[in-house]
């Protein structure tokens, strides 16, 4: 249970003494203080709030955690650029709903400045390890942590884009396991084109996940409705886009991270006295490397070399490809001249090139798809966008193929645009 210390609003005439009437919330002018050891526990004891220290540092944040776990993961940060350097700082949830966090001379050090106003707000810590405000008791919700997220991904939060509000909810790593401070590598969805997720360090592409095919994302296999410990989401429509995924077993703890050299970690936990164990890291080898390979390269981790020109393309500098620099990719045998007699190759079981770029249509099949892209002579490729059902819709590419894998089973198929005489 948290315990809070009595926090005395003077009035004129009179004192109002105010204290914790539940250990997962707190209500306006009710505090947590550092120096006190206070803190929220969620109602199944699942996660903690309070103050705490990462490793070798003194600084002080407000952060949630695993309470039953150990060593302390912290899964969410306050304060993350603007530590508090002794023990006492002080939490409160002010009038109309605005949780405010004071150092020692009552400065606010960081607060959720929330537009919305709240009545009689509160703030509660839920299972989930989501810290809510809301008014009335009601679910008018004004503020939420898992809007804010800091380095990882949580069953039931949403990471991407409120296409109305422009709410951009990604993970940003911390500078370092010392520092969680705003760090160098970003996770989130990229809205252009068909949205994909990409894990970025400082702008520069690292890896993406391929676009959403109606069960899983095109390189994320391990996603698919067959998964045994979590359903996932993927919504894209003119209001948000996101992606989000819930626990089939509440009894099991699982969370997805990223590290600050940019690893992007999933762990589970069905015994808090066993601790955390890995479960599947996304980026399974080198060839999710973003464009490892180059343009019309595709990569295969059972090669040697990984790295291989698409039929009817060679290497674009023949000796880096040697050197086993494959960065500038490859180029066509005969380049494409928009004549009678063009058509595709099929390229099955793969991880579909980037789609920033992509056209895509929902309501035609593979052959008016097919038909489209032979009428664009920039069209250098097509593919079903839905897999589900023998495949459905319709994805067009226009320019290189970019960042492309092989898979033994669970790929796609892409049909790439070829001169006469190539066919």
């Amino acid at each position: 249970m948290a315990v809070f210390n009595l926090l005395l609003v003077v009035f004129p005439f009179f004192c109002v003494s105010i204290t914790s009437l539940a250990a997962d919330t707190i209500r306006v002018n009710q505090s947590i203080r550092d120096g006190e050891s206070e803190t929220l526990i969620s109602a199944n004891g699942t996660f903690e709030l309070g103050f705490f220290s990462p490793e070798l540092s003194s600084n002080r944040y407000i952060g949630i955690w695993y309470k039953k776990i150990s060593p302390k993961k912290v899964v969410w940060v306050a304060n993350r650029n603007n530590p508090i350097n002794d023990t006492n700082g002080e939490l409160l949830l002010a009038e109309q709903g605005n949780l405010i966090l004071m150092n020692a001379s009552k400065g606010t050090v960081w607060s959720t400045n929330s537009p919305s106003l709240a009545t009689n707000p509160t703030a509660q810590l839920l299972d989930t390890g989501n810290l809510l405000v809301q008014g009335n008791g009601n679910g008018n919700v004004v503020w939420q942590s898992f809007d804010y997220p800091t380095d990882t991904f949580l069953p039931g939060m949403k990471l991407g884009i409120n296409l109305v509000t422009g709410m951009n909810r990604k993970l940003t790593t911390w500078t370092s396991i010392n520092d969680p401070s705003l760090g160098d590598y970003t996770f989130e969805i990229d809205p252009d084109g068909l949205p994909e997720i990409f894990l970025e360090n400082d702008s520069k592409m690292v890896y993406r996940t391929g676009y959403w095919n109606g069960i899983t994302f095109s390189g994320v296999i391990f996603l698919g409705p067959n998964n045994p410990v979590f359903t996932a989401d993927f919504v894209s429509n003119e209001e948000e886009i996101y992606f989000k995924y819930e626990l089939k077993n509440k009894s099991v703890l699982y969370r997805m991270g990223v590290t600050p050299d940019g690893t992007i970690e999933r762990f589970i936990c069905d015994d808090p006295a066993r601790g955390w164990r890995p479960y599947f890291n996304v980026m399974l080898d080198t060839c999710d490397q973003y464009k490892i390979c180059g343009a019309y390269g595709s990569c295969n981790i059972k090669n040697s070399p990984v790295c291989s020109c698409m039929k009817g393309f060679v290497p674009k500098d023949p000796n880096d490809w040697e050197k086993a620099n494959w960065l500038q990719g490859c180029v066509r045998k005969v380049p494409l001249s928009c004549e009678r007699g063009e058509d595709f190759l099929e390229y099955p079981g793969i991880k579909l090139p980037e789609t920033r770029k992509a056209w895509y249509d929902r309501t035609i099949d593979l052959k008016q798809c097919k038909n489209r892209c032979l009428r664009n002579c920039s069209c250098t490729a097509f593919a079903n966008l839905d897999v589900r059902d023998g495949g459905s819709g319709c994805i067009l590419w226009f320019g290189d193929l970019i960042d492309i894998r092989e898979y033994e089973e669970n790929g796609q198929t892409i049909y790439v645009r070829m001169a006469a005489s190539e066919i």
